[in-house]
């Protein structure tokens, strides 16, 4: 730590409370997810899936992992019955995946226990609390995404 931070303790106490926070967070989603029998991973694809325009291949992108783990994920939703797949009417080399009622009522429930989550604990805090988390945390989310995009270059691996 630089000495300008190593002066202000509150950085580190800050940086504490977020990485709880996070975890935090982590841990409830996998709570919600495993009270309906699935993963993190497979409720974000679940909720994917529900929407009308899903492809794999984008959402693969979006997430920055390969094509083969999303379909894997899919495998799994439709092997549990709550996704189905069939053959695009447009495209016969693509798949179209929808929910299946299953599916639509595992992802109810998990909504349903995610809102009773945000009424328990989220209405607990005023409006102007509420305020003042969402402008830090957007001011701290742009810092962090730009400082992320001037040190892209040092984490990308070396072409030859």
């Amino acid at each position: 730590m630089s000495q300008a931070s190593q002066g202000r303790p509150e950085i580190r106490e800050a940086i504490r409370a977020l990485q709880q926070l996070a975890e935090l967070f982590e841990l409830r989603r996998r709570q919600l997810a495993s009270e309906v029998g699935i993963g993190e991973t497979q409720w974000r694809l679940l909720e994917e899936v529900a929407e009308e325009d899903f492809m794999p291949s984008m959402f693969a992108r979006q997430r920055d992992c390969s094509p083969a783990a999303i379909s894997r994920g899919l495998r799994e939703l439709r092997d549990a019955g709550l996704v189905e797949a069939s053959i695009g009417a447009e495209d016969g080399r693509q798949r179209v995946y929808r929910l299946t009622g299953s599916g639509r009522a595992a992802l109810r429930r998990m909504r349903r226990r995610r809102e009773r989550a945000v009424e328990a604990v989220w209405t607990q805090f005023s409006a102007r609390e509420l305020r003042g988390f969402v402008r830090f945390a957007d001011q701290l989310s742009e810092a962090l995404a730009g400082y992320a995009s001037e040190h892209a270059a040092e984490t990308r691996p070396a072409t030859t």
